[in-house]
């Protein structure tokens, strides 16, 4: 999508997620949190700070405007999980996932990334147990070990985000590109553990996933993952 063409699903509640960003010895860092292990739609699993975007988050003179309002909703989510207080102006829209039909609880969730602010994170415990900052190849090496739990959002983000040495080199090209919409869709049997996405061959008809044509899907069914992008 275009800067200036953000839309999709408008009925769909919308949610905020901020990908944290910080210069490490070794290269770009990401921040990662852990959520609670018994309770909450994302148990276990490590995330990147987000949440709902709440009325509240919506402007009283710009009631419609989506993008203001999941912006106010992603600070302030920020500052709820991490302490960290960003300042308006300082995300880049990235990415809007849109989960598949049978998802339980469906938000299409806008992905920002963001240089984090210096400050020092503080976490409340019914939102998150532990948080790590890690080069985006490691949080994948420990999920394709077992050892870290991740979501496909997370995931393709973390593998989005592999090619960048810096904060900076990762917000200019995002700056620079266009957002990635992800309409998703699990293939029935026996491919249910890949996740198409809107532009794969099959994407419409699970019968089609050995034809030839554009690849954007995710197989989930062992480790690692195998995440293929062939759209031309």
């Amino acid at each position: 999508m275009k800067r200036d063409e953000i839309s999709a699903e408008p009925a769909l509640p919308m949610a905020a997620t901020v990908v944290l960003l910080r210069d490490g010895a070794a290269g770009l860092e990401v921040l990662l949190l852990e959520r609670p292990h018994h309770r909450g739609s994302f148990a276990g699993a490590w995330v990147f700070p987000g949440g709902a975007v709440d009325p509240e988050d919506f402007a009283p003179d710009q009631p419609a405007a989506e993008q203001p309002a999941a912006e106010r909703a992603a600070r302030r989510e920020v500052l709820e999980e991490t302490s960290l207080r960003l300042v308006p102006g300082s995300l880049v829209v990235t990415a809007c996932w849109i989960p598949p039909a049978s998802t339980p609880k469906r938000l299409r969730t806008w992905f920002y990334w963001s240089k984090a602010p210096a400050g020092t994170i503080t976490l409340p415990s019914e939102e998150a147990v532990d948080h790590v900052w890690l080069r985006p190849q490691a949080a994948l090496d420990r999920h394709a070990s077992g050892t870290m739990r991740l979501f496909p959002p997370t995931w393709v983000t973390l593998n989005a985000l592999t090619p960048h040495s810096s904060v900076d080199a990762a917000l200019h090209a995002a700056g620079a590109g266009e957002v990635a919409l992800f309409e998703s869709r699990f293939g029935p049997s026996p491919h249910e553990a890949v996740l198409f996405w809107q532009h794969d061959v099959a994407f419409a008809d699970s019968a089609l996933f050995e034809a030839d044509g554009p690849r954007h899907r995710l197989e989930t069914g062992a480790l690692p993952w195998v995440y293929t992008r062939a759209l031309v």
